[in-house]
C-alpha cells in the first residue's frame, strides 16, 4: 500500500514493521520516523488505526488467558532460533526425537 506521495520512510516499510511499532518494540529512533510518517500518510494512519484497535480487542477478549508453560517455551525457541538465523523446523522440535538406529554389533 501506498499513497502516491513521496516520503523520507516508505509506506511499505511503515506497514512491514507497523506490529514493531504497535508493540513498542523497535528503536526510539525509528519509532520517531514512523510518527512522522503517520501525520503525513493518511493510509498508513489508517491502517495503523485499525491494526491497534483490533490489537486492543484481542487484548479485552483474551488478555486474561493463561499461556501454558509449554506452548510459552516453544515459542520462545523458535524465537531465539529465528533471531539467531537458523532455519526454523515445521514440525516440533521441542517433541522427543525418535531414537537413532543402534549399530549392528557383530551381526552379519
Amino acid at each position: 500500500m501506498s499513497c502516491g506521495e513521496p516520503h523520507e520512510t516508505d509506506c511499505g516499510e511503515v506497514l512491514d514493521h507497523l506490529y514493531e511499532f504497535l508493540d513498542s518494540e523497535m528503536p526510539d529512533l525509528d519509532r520517531d520516523k514512523f510518527k512522522q510518517h503517520f501525520q503525513e500518510c493518511s493510509p498508513c494512519l489508517e491502517k495503523y488505526g485499525l491494526e491497534e484497535a483490533v490489537k486492543k480487542l484481542v487484548k479485552r477478549c483474551c488478555g486474561h488467558d493463561d499461556v501454558p508453560t509449554d506452548l510459552r517455551a516453544k515459542v520462545l525457541g523458535r524465537l531465539d532460533l529465528i533471531r539467531s538465523g537458523q532455519a526454523v523446523p515445521d514440525h516440533d522440535v521441542t517433541a522427543a526425537a525418535p531414537a537413532a538406529p543402534q549399530e549392528s554389533q557383530g551381526l552379519s
